[in-house]
């Protein structure tokens, strides 16, 4: 599956103001039936958006009509768990671009910016007024710049946030590892002949 380019993104924030969340949560294990990256999202947070009989819960946030967009905002330390690249899959299959959080585990961050799913890591405090601002006002947009690396909410607050420089490259461009070889693949050959 290709891998749209990301440079900017303005739209509405889903919140889901939980610490800890795991892989278990994101995409609970009994879902991990395929292997390719399709049919996930519907599971996304299942155990949270569904009762035991099916039902949606109507107050879990992706279940409130208030909230939409494609940025999820979660709590401190988010994708903790096992090291499953299905969690990236279901969060970007679902329809996000972006998760926010004060803390990601080292292996869920990795996967998400491999799947085009952006980690975007802000301050504690910067995370408590975005959740406060989002409840606040729940249509209200924000902004993701990755070119400067900014985080905008519409109420005026920003942040600035840390990117790996090849992956940023990598979003920017729409590339998979494999595309980012090939779009320096001159280079590469200019290399070998020097070296021949």
């Amino acid at each position: 599956m290709p891998i749209p380019k990301f440079n900017t993104l303005k739209c509405g924030c889903v919140p889901v103001n939980i610490e800890n969340i795991d892989t278990d949560q994101i995409i609970p294990a009994r879902f991990l039936k395929a292997v390719e990256r399709k049919g996930f999202g519907d599971n996304l947070f299942r155990d949270w958006r569904y009762d035991k009989s099916g039902n949606l819960i109507a107050e879990f946030p992706l279940n409130d009509r208030r909230y939409g967009g494609a940025i999820l905002v979660g709590g401190k330390n988010f994708g903790s768990g096992s090291s499953r690249e299905h969690a990236a899959w279901a969060i970007y299959d679902y329809g996000f671009r972006v998760v926010v959080s004060s803390f990601f585990a080292d292996i869920f961050k990795n996967n998400a910016l491999n799947n085009g799913l952006l980690p975007v890591q802000v301050s504690e405090e910067f995370l408590k007024k975005l959740f406060a601002a989002i409840e606040a006002n729940p249509g209200a947009t924000c902004t993701v710049d990755l070119e400067n690396q900014t985080f905008t909410h519409s109420c005026g607050e920003s942040a600035r946030f840390e990117i790996d420089g090849y992956k940023k490259e990598c979003l920017l461009n729409g590339y998979d590892d494999v595309d980012y070889l090939l779009s320096i693949k001159p280079k590469i050959e200019l290399f070998e002949q020097t070296r021949a």
